[in-house]
């Protein structure tokens, strides 16, 4: 059959049931559309013209396209590229920029249908797409404007700008993101590459009685299969615990779905995936242990054989005299309440490539901490540090998804052994099955106050399903101990928080990591406690909000840069003139703390005179510390941030921890400060030119924070927090109809990537309120499908609006705060808080349920 490919011909007899998208990416070597999630047709990142009609790549098979005409991004023709990409650009369409190529032709197809969109056309076009990062505004944004130009045959302007804080800077390499012309790493094809595919266990709790790998060997085209037994270092790792191994051997039990039995490498991605069914594995079905009020039982089954039994980790913390405190109050409110786990959703699966170099291995890595992956990929292949280099590769997305190792060790472990570049990527149904989710949290919390107005006591019980392995759930539960408090000031506190083991899938690192968990039971019962005490909702929050001088749930009194009333007051006059108003504060950590230190280094070299490269530890995944990092040398020191290059690469070593904790900002920020004293003092005296060789070191380190019940002159937990204030109104109908969000970010480095971070919390924050859940049943998802796990379409968002708030910190950068993570902090509280004033039920669990008339409908 024939057929035109972005307007030249092409001759295709192959498989007519091929998927379009594989002929473009496999056949054609053509990117830009990607594969988010195929052959499940959920996430629209594959889009692709067809004909004149956007169609998902994924679900199109080749033999619909015999005669037809394929247009992806690269055919678009020179200047609606150019529009399409300084319109998103100009706009902040763009964040990790997965979606976005798959969004552009779909926008391309509406205008020329619809030259001249509406909002409402523009949402209703991307009902296909899914977008984790933005919260959709700005792409509908961009959308618009780019119509806008088109319909008027006029140029969008390429962005520039100067680089100074508080600039609207465009994106660092944002173009390239827009038009799908980054290299993630699945879109990287190395010379003489091989594939490997994994194979996971059946089952969540069984005993590995005998693995047959012999049909799977004999397989033509498999040139390796690998099990425990090859894995020459200590196959166990873990970012803090080493309790998850690398694979399970023969003779041994998994504990979860996700557990890897064999790993196979063949010389196409298909051949590996067919030589994975023919392994054959004998188990001893074993009963998976799934309630972790179960597994706290004496007797219950171990899921490690650890002294302490299934808990993984236990923080308390308390002060003053409980029981006096609770017999005077005035008034108490208390309840029980439960939240969900809840799928990353990152747009791009996990992937990892691997390839051999001297007497070592050198990886690329989507990972969010490529200096943790080097220490657990050395430690697995039983090799130095020098030896293993690790690449950071800006990634689809993460949010917390992808700080703990999943196909990067395997793929490794596949190059080391075979001596050849090897890739390893998961399918969207894999990536649900293997990474950790949020962690569903049951509370109870008891609060009181006193006629005055003021609280006097706060007493809560944390428990928290972990799963099967640690990750970093210990610091999870430990983060809903310190934020306990929330925003407010509690002059009595007792609080206790537990991670349990059980055989689901494990649980870790998710955006807002255990706090919005805790805002969501706390916010509920200040305003049952305003009810009950006939106090003012809004003034209570304001007179018990935390000022400088006042103590959080740890014991760290806030020395500076408390911000909470100025968010309150920031949203005051809305609230007052809504009929049904929810209202909700929070507070979140930036940075480790609690006794690890949080630390970065940074260097800038001067390669040319027009060329000035950044290198720094942490990872790209949309949320823009790249362009940070580049406002700051531009700032500091009149740097043209057009002529600046950042790399993310452990040969530098320039060492950094996770990218995690809302803490690249002020860690990366001041290290490139700490750079810049010596460069611009030689800026002084010499130019660029003069400057060509040579290298500029900077770093911070934050050593003084203290550990949990670590008897201390002064408690320190974090070095910085941030704080907000979120209004949600609902209509008549009782649907949302606007969340106003007034945040407090100390000092916006950036307008235009503060919005858009926020925006995005937002919809992940709503999502989580009142739609997303990953539901499980006896150790397994229910489903693996993404479009189950509710994630919010553009259509679905409410109005946004977002109130910049700045109470300079006195540890960050310029006075910054941490807002990547507290944008979703108070949003449950806020929308629960809501439906409460439209309908008196209070809601308990989420997600919520709203009004039955429109059940997750959300009106404009």
């Amino acid at each position: 059959m024939e057929f035109l490919l972005n307007g030249q011909k092409r001759t295709y007899s192959g498989d007519p049931e091929l998927p379009l998208l594989t002929y473009l990416r496999e056949v054609e070597g053509i990117t830009s559309p990607k594969d988010g999630c195929a052959p499940q047709a959920a996430c629209g990142c594959c889009a692709v013209d067809l004909n004149g009609k956007a169609v998902l790549g994924c679900a199109i098979r080749m033999k619909k396209v015999a005669n037809g005409q394929v247009t992806t991004t690269e055919g678009l023709g020179e200047y609606r590229r150019e529009v399409f990409a300084n319109a998103f650009v100009s706009k902040g369409g763009v964040q990790c920029g997965f979606c976005i190529p798959g969004i552009v032709m779909q926008s391309n197809a509406l205008i020329n249908k619809n030259p001249e969109p509406t909002r409402a056309d523009v949402e209703k076009s991307l009902t296909p797409h899914l977008c984790r990062c933005t919260g959709y505004k700005k792409i509908v944004d961009a959308v618009i404007y780019a119509a806008e130009a088109i319909r008027n045959e006029e140029e969008i302007p390429l962005p520039t700008g100067n680089g100074r804080i508080g600039t609207r800077q465009p994106k660092y390499q944002a173009q390239k993101l827009v038009l799908g012309d980054h290299d993630y790493v699945d879109d990287i094809k190395l010379e003489g590459m091989l594939y490997g595919a994994l194979k996971f266990s059946d089952h969540p709790r069984a005993r590995v009685l005998r693995i047959d790998t012999s049909a799977a060997a004999a397989l033509e085209g498999v040139e390796r299969v690998l099990t425990a037994d090859d894995v020459p270092g200590d196959r166990t790792i873990g970012l803090i615990k080493q309790d998850w191994p690398l694979m399970i051997a023969a003779g041994e039990i998994t504990r979860y779905i996700g557990d890897v039995l064999v790993g196979v490498v063949a010389k196409s991605e298909a051949i590996a995936r067919q030589a994975v069914g023919l392994i054959k594995v004998e188990y001893e079905v074993l009963e998976p242990l799934t309630d972790m009020f179960e597994a706290l039982k004496a007797g219950a089954p171990l899921i490690h054989d650890y002294a302490a039994g299934n808990v993984l980790a236990k923080t308390v913390t308390s002060r003053g005299d409980l029981e006096k405190s609770m017999t005077e109050a005035d008034f108490v409110a208390e309840g029980e309440f439960q939240t969900q786990w809840i799928e990353h959703g990152f747009m791009e699966t996990e992937a990892g490539i691997a390839y051999p170099v001297d007497d070592g291995i050198e990886v690329l890595s989507q990972g969010q901490g490529v200096y943790d992956d080097r220490i657990q990929i050395a430690k697995l292949l039983g090799l130095p540090l020098a030896n293993v280099r690790v690449i950071m590769v800006p990634n689809g997305g993460g949010f917390g998804g992808k700080e703990d190792l999943t196909v990067q060790g395997h793929v490794a472990l596949m190059a080391f052994r075979l001596g050849v570049p090897v890739k390893v990527r998961l399918t969207r149904d894999e990536s649900i099955s293997m990474h950790p989710k949020r962690h569903p949290i049951w509370m109870r919390y008891q609060i009181g106050a006193n006629k005055d107005g003021k609280l006097t006591f706060v007493r809560v019980r944390f428990v928290g399903d972990t799963g099967a392995y640690a990750s970093v759930g210990m610091k999870v539960l430990e983060r809903s101990a310190g934020h306990a408090t929330g925003a407010y000031y509690f002059p009595v506190t007792d609080v206790e928080a537990t991670a349990v083991y059980t055989n689901n899938i494990p649980c870790g690192a998710m955006r807002g990591f255990g706090v919005n968990q805790a805002a969501f039971g706390l916010e509920s019962l200040i305003d049952e406690i305003c009810e009950k005490g006939g106090f003012d909702r809004w003034q209570f929050r304001y007179d018990n909000a935390l000022v400088d001088g006042d103590m959080t749930a740890t014991g760290q009194i806030i020395e500076g840069g408390a911000g909470a009333r100025e968010t309150l007051l920031a949203i005051k006059d809305a609230f007052y003139a809504a009929k049904y108003a929810g209202l909700a504060c929070g507070i979140k950590n930036t940075g480790v703390g609690n006794g690890v230190p949080d630390a970065a280094s940074a260097r800038i070299t001067i390669a040319a005179p027009d060329k000035v490269i950044i290198d720094h530890g942490w990872t790209e995944m949309g949320q823009g510390v790249n362009t940070i990092a580049t406002q700051v040398v531009a700032n500091e020191t009149g740097i043209d941030p057009a002529i600046i290059e950042v790399f993310i690469d452990t040969a530098a070593e320039q060492e950094a921890g996770m990218t995690t904790a809302s803490r690249a900002t002020s860690l990366v920020g001041n290290a490139l400060i700490d750079a810049c004293k010596e460069l611009k003092t030689d800026l002084e005296t010499k130019s660029l030119a003069e400057l060509v060789g040579k290298q500029y070191r900077g770093e911070w380190v934050v050593t003084w924070t203290t550990k949990p019940g670590a008897m201390v002159e002064k408690v320190y937990t974090h070095y910085s927090y941030s704080y907000a204030t979120q209004l949600v109104t609902l209509d008549e109908d009782g649907q949302v109809e606007k969340i106003t969000a007034a945040h407090d970010a100390g000092k916006i480095f950036n307008p235009m990537l503060f919005e858009g971070q926020l925006e995005g919390s937002l919809h992940m924050g709503l999502g989580y309120a009142i739609s997303e859940g990953m539901e499980m049943e006896n150790g397994r998802p229910k489903t693996t499908r993404l479009r189950n796990m509710g994630i919010l379409r553009a259509k679905e968002m409410p109005e946004i609006e977002i109130i910049g708030v700045e109470v300079p910190d006195p540890y960050g950068p310029y006075g910054a705060k941490g807002v990547g993570e507290i944008g979703l902090v108070p949003t449950a509280g806020a929308v629960a808080n809501a439906l409460y004033q439209f309908d008196g039920i209070r809601r308990t669990t989420l997600p919520m349920q709203l009004p039955k008339k429109q059940r997750h409908v959300i009106k404009k």
